[in-house]
């Protein structure tokens, strides 16, 4: 499996020989070269996550592509000329990557925002590590995963709630995902924390800006 971290919950996955790009937002770096995608993968409605502007380009560009996304963002996406669907609660088969639905709901704000659906993905595949994107959630169970991407820092997230997560879910890697909000000291803070404060039993990789990283 080959994971690229495209910038701040934007993240490029190639397992079994099948590409899937999940959360394409605002934050994101240059995605629009990216294709062959068998799949585009939304896990809310959020600008940060969505790109109203840059996703339907990208869809037009990978017209194979399944667009899979939680039950707010179809007619979000609807709107956008973009035509996607709500994830089977048996899951997505393509070829032989598997990619379920993980949690429901987004996480708490403030009590005044409304909270909508958010809806992360574990994928796998036969003799492939399993991956784990959650989108702005914490509170869902994945099941077994080997590597995941965490959020690092969010208006929704204290840091003790980052590093608890960790410790909960206890993969042997993880990488930060959800990092655009932080300048690059309080970046660095905020991983160093991951590191000390989370599980001790994961390794904790920074992705940003390595290109495609190879996991087995």
């Amino acid at each position: 499996m080959e994971l690229t971290h495209l910038g701040h919950a934007c993240v490029l996955v190639e397992s079994a020989d099948v590409r899937v790009l999940i959360d394409p937002g605002t934050f994101a770096g240059d995605f629009s070269p990216v294709r062959d995608l068998a799949a585009i993968v939304v896990t809310h409605q959020h600008a940060d996550h969505l790109d109203p502007d840059r996703l339907p380009e990208l869809v037009r560009a990978n017209p194979q592509a399944q667009v899979l996304c939680d039950p707010d963002s179809v007619a979000v996406l609807a709107g956008l000329g973009v035509d996607a669907t709500t994830h089977a609660a048996e899951g997505t088969r393509i070829g032989d990557l598997r990619i379920d639905p993980v949690g429901k709901v987004h996480a708490l704000i403030h009590e005044d925002i409304p909270r909508i659906s958010n809806v992360g993905v574990r994928l796998s595949a036969p003799g492939q590590p399993t991956f784990f994107h959650p989108g702005d959630a914490l509170d869902a169970d994945p099941g077994e995963v080997d590597v995941l991407g965490f959020p690092l820092n969010a208006p929704w997230q204290r840091s003790r709630e980052m590093t608890a997560f960790l410790r909960r879910l206890g993969v042997a890697r993880a990488f930060p995902i959800h990092d655009s909000l932080l300048a690059p000291h309080g970046r660095a803070l905020y991983l160093g924390q991951a590191r000390t404060l989370g599980c001790p039993d994961t390794e904790v990789m920074d992705l940003l800006g390595r290109g495609a990283v190879t996991f087995s």
